[in-house]
C-alpha cells in the first residue's frame, strides 16, 4: 500500500467512525425507518457494509456481531433505548420510497 493508500484509508476510517458515532451517539432520537425513508440507508446498513467488509477481507462476522460493532452494544439494547415502533405513517413512506428506488 502507497503513502497516499495508507493515509487515504486512515481518513475514510475516521469520517465513518464520525458518521457512526453521530448516527448512534449524538443523534439516536433519528429513527432508522426515517434515515431509510430519507437516505436510502440506515445503522443497520451500516452494520451490514461492516460485516461484508471484514468478510471480504477473510474475516468471518456474524450480523449481531456487526451490529454492535456500529451500535457500541447489543442491537436489541440499542433499540429498546431509542427505537419506536413505527408508524402506520412511517411504514407507508418507507413502502414508496422503496418504489422509486
Amino acid at each position: 500500500m502507497t503513502d497516499i493508500d495508507h493515509e487515504t484509508l486512515h481518513l475514510e476510517a475516521a469520517a465513518f467512525r464520525r458518521l457512526r458515532d453521530h448516527l448512534v451517539q449524538a443523534r439516536p432520537d433519528v429513527q432508522n425507518i426515517d434515515l431509510m425513508i430519507l437516505a436510502g440507508f440506515c445503522r443497520n446498513c451500516l452494520s451490514d457494509w461492516y460485516r461484508e467488509a471484514a468478510e471480504a477481507r477473510g474475516i468471518t462476522m456474524t450480523r449481531d456481531e456487526a451490529r454492535e460493532a456500529v451500535y457500541g452494544m447489543p442491537f436489541a439494547e440499542w433499540k429498546a433505548l431509542h427505537q419506536r415502533e413505527a408508524s402506520a405513517e412511517q411504514l407507508a413512506a418507507f413502502e414508496a420510497a422503496r418504489k422509486r428506488e
